[in-house]
């Protein structure tokens, strides 16, 4: 099996010269034979094993048809890509491709639109988490079928909790006894040193605090005409994260950062605490790590709000294999097919819920026990994080982000920064026309 390397941004280079729009109606169906299925999708060597047994499984049940994987670890993804698009080589064009975010390779036109393919087969979408869909729209069309759902849960060391006595979380904890709990779990030296955090967070994931506190960041997700992260309500969320990492009960982002990230600094002791998703699973169960996790609190009157998306399986424009691609497409997420192997291999909580209710996820033997947490914050899955729009990147990278980032610095409140990401968000909005 080859290797080539692909990135995102040459395959929108790529394809655009290849395409000119979006099926309207999937083609007839390819002629028998052995065909052979591009996917293309980054990866640690770890990810890359699973991909590969999935890849194995599917060409066992089918074997006319060789799935060629075409990868790159994420560092490498887009400038390996763009020396590609620059040679100009369609070659590379792959069928199938792990992209993020969909609607804005969709508006690009190098995305085979996926409505009418489910709609002629009858692919079943209500089985997927609420709203997790909505992160794969584009002019109301579903263009990708998002591998996984991005949602977090609150991980904890049992062994720290037991040393200082601290009850575990449950249900019923609220900001208030987060931030208890994380302040009693910290450990300060005679010089004032900090040797252990209450809590690590990664400082991207601030929203989260946002939506649990009815907050937003804009009025509409699809088609915004404001910024409202300026409102009391958002603030309040902003404030409740960035006091965290003032007290010391929480890491800052640039210390966490700088430790190796959530899952080193855990797993080493130094935190009691992390907020993240499914994805650290398989290297605490390696580690033989004792913890569990939990729902994360929300505030007295605030709701749980998991982030309802998540990178997509995307079928490529220029794909001169659709039907194939198709195929392959639908066992990737089919809770018998690819679904129940990332699902086994303890990396991923499934876009599907059948699957996540399945021993694929629910097995007892594996940890962590509490694996409810998971299925409780998907049932409360929801839009927010991020717009859904093809612009977003662009505002989120030059007016969100930059000034969000200087609250965890310490450089401007968390009131002034929201007042400064409304203020260019807002006239961005005006000047692009929105909403359209």
């Amino acid at each position: 099996m080859r290797t080539r390397f692909l990135t995102v941004l040459a395959l929108l280079g790529v394809l655009a010269i290849a395409v000119t729009g979006c099926a309207a109606a999937p083609p007839d169906a390819a002629a028998p034979g052995e065909t052979v299925v591009t996917w293309a999708m980054w990866g640690s060597p770890a990810e890359l094993a699973t991909h590969q047994s999935v890849a194995d499984a599917y060409m066992a049940e089918n074997p006319d048809v060789t799935i060629e994987i075409l990868s790159e670890p994420w560092g490498d993804y887009f400038t390996k890509m763009q020396a590609l698009w620059a040679g100009g080589d369609g070659s590379v064009i792959p069928d199938i491709l792990f992209l993020w975010p969909t609607p804005s390779y969709a508006a690009e036109g190098v995305l085979e639109n996926l409505q009418p393919y489910i709609d002629r087969d009858g692919y079943n979408l209500d089985d997927y988490w609420p709203d997790l869909l909505e992160s794969a729209k584009y002019d109301g069309d579903v263009y990708g079928f998002p591998r996984d759902i991005g949602l977090e849960v609150l991980y904890y060391n049992k062994d720290i909790f037991d040393e200082v006595g601290v009850p575990y979380p449950d249900e019923t904890w609220t900001w208030a006894d987060l931030e208890s709990a994380a302040n009693q779990l910290k450990v300060v030296d005679d010089t004032g040193r900090v040797s252990r955090y209450g809590l690590g967070m990664e400082g991207g994931k601030y929203m989260l605090w946002v939506l649990q506190n009815h907050g937003a960041l804009l009025d509409d997700y699809r088609n915004p005409s404001s910024c409202t992260l300026d409102q009391a309500e958002a603030v309040q969320g902003l404030e409740f994260f960035a006091n965290l990492m003032a007290t010391n009960a929480a890491m800052t982002s640039d210390n966490l950062n700088q430790a190796g990230g959530d899952a080193a600094v855990f797993q080493a002791g130094q935190v009691a605490m992390i907020i993240q998703n499914a994805s650290r699973v398989s290297a605490f169960n390696a580690a033989e790590m004792n913890y569990d996790v939990s729902v994360v609190p929300i505030p007295d009157g605030g709701r749980r709000a998991a982030s309802a998306g998540g990178a997509a399986w995307t079928m490529s424009a220029g794909s001169d294999n659709k039907e194939d691609a198709w195929h392959f497409l639908q066992w990737l997420q089919s809770t018998n097919g690819g679904q129940r192997i990332y699902t086994a291999s303890g990396e991923i909580f499934p876009a599907l819920q059948s699957t996540a209710m399945s021993d694929a996820f629910l097995n007892p033997d594996n940890p962590p026990a509490n694996r409810q947490a998971f299925l409780t914050e998907g049932l409360n899955a929801t839009v927010g994080r991020f717009g859904y729009f093809p612009e977003w990147g662009y505002l989120s990278g030059n007016f969100v982000s930059p000034h969000i980032n200087q609250i965890w610095t310490g450089d401007l409140t968390p009131a002034d920064a929201a007042a400064a990401v409304c203020e260019g968000v807002n006239q961005y909005l005006q000047d692009e026309g929105f909403p359209k």
